[in-house]
């Protein structure tokens, strides 16, 4: 008698948690299949390591890295530079690189957005016919908003600019939907016509709430953006986990999203969730497909870390970004400070026809 309620307690105990993690049905596996194996891509798998470039100018450092080839194919680079006495929340400003090849050297064109009010933060950059698009996190600290993060857009005929900002900017605005927070973004010119910006907000409060990857849409590049739908895209805040710079793009009529694995999704989704992960791209990325952009399924690999490729210390991998040569992916640009002085790395792309 006490084995057969101890069965049925064990029982109801595995039903509820089934149930709990199914209620996130954006991404979690389906009734038949609540543990899934996450398999390598064959876009990791067409990964050769590069480099790391851009070292930091003095007295500053250096954050991300969005990559473009112009023409006559060189590669332009627009990333985020900080005064060490300051901080990107305030002191961040987007600023424009050249090179003849990917792997450098770079040299330093100037600043294209940097002000005493506002601090310009982890630029991504696209081209749509014959305009560059520039979008970024955009924190106007003096503003009424109390300093939070919201997105911004700008707009040019030539990389070397001049740039203009959006009228309308911050085109997503850090609104109680968002959870007061807007930013990451990644520009897409979907096949309808329309303009989406894929970005972060929070379930909730910064402080206790999880990071999700919305979806904001547009008939114009400069805006006004919406939001797609009340609920994210893309998000495991429900499972206790969290998500964040995706790098979204479309290739051979299928989106993709890369992303950082914040706090291990992949050991939550194979069954195996890790307690106390720690925060950030200490783990590989993950890489998703989508028919729609719209429903994600489950991810792949995307990428490994620096330790895998470099053999250095592990440190945070994070904000991937593709730099694309004749409407193929060629190199993966990835941000990450370990005992290089630099911005991140490079890793070549060898010929990914999706997965």
């Amino acid at each position: 008698m006490i084995f057969k309620q101890l069965l049925k307690a064990t029982i109801t105990i595995a039903a509820a948690t089934t149930a709990t993690a199914l209620t996130q049905a954006e991404q979690t596996a389906t009734p038949n299949q609540v543990a899934v194996t996450i398999e390598d891509s064959n876009f990791v798998k067409s990964h050769t390591p590069s480099s790391f470039i851009l070292p930091s100018p003095e007295g500053t450092w250096t954050w991300g890295m969005a990559p473009i080839y112009d023409d006559q194919g060189k590669v332009h680079l627009f990333n985020s530079i900080i005064d060490k006495k300051g901080s990107w929340i305030k002191n961040s400003k987007i600023v424009h690189w050249v090179a003849d090849q990917p792997e450098g050297p770079y040299t330093l064109i100037g600043d294209v957005f940097v002000s005493p009010d506002a601090s310009y933060h982890n630029p991504q950059i696209s081209k749509v016919g014959d305009t560059y698009v520039l979008v970024f996190l955009l924190n106007r600290h003096n503003d009424a908003n109390g300093s939070k993060q919201e997105v911004g857009i700008a707009t040019a005929k030539s990389l070397t600019g001049p740039w203009k900002e959006s009228p309308h900017n911050p085109i997503i605005t850090a609104t109680k939907q968002n959870g007061n927070h807007a930013s990451n973004p990644t520009f897409v010119a979907a096949p309808d016509g329309k303009y989406r910006i894929y970005h972060k907000i929070f379930n909730g409060s910064r402080k206790l709430g999880k990071r999700e990857i919305a979806l904001s849409m547009s008939d114009n590049i400069e805006g006004p953006y919406e939001r797609h739908s009340e609920k994210p895209v893309l998000s495991y805040a429900k499972q206790g986990v969290d998500i964040e710079d995706p790098y979204a793009f479309m290739y051979k009529g299928m989106y993709y999203m890369i992303l950082e694995d914040r706090q291990n999704v992949k050991a939550m989704l194979e069954g195996k969730p890790e307690t106390n992960a720690a925060d950030g791209g200490f783990r590989p990325g993950l890489i998703y497909q989508s028919k729609d952009g719209l429903d994600w399924g489950i991810p792949k690999v995307g990428y490994r870390t620096n330790k895998t490729y470099f053999g250095h210390e592990l440190a945070r991998s994070e904000r991937p970004s593709i730099l694309w040569k004749d409407g193929k992916p060629d190199y993966l640009y990835l941000a990450c400070h370990d005992e290089d002085s630099t911005a991140g790395y490079i890793l070549k792309i060898n010929n990914w026809e999706g997965e």
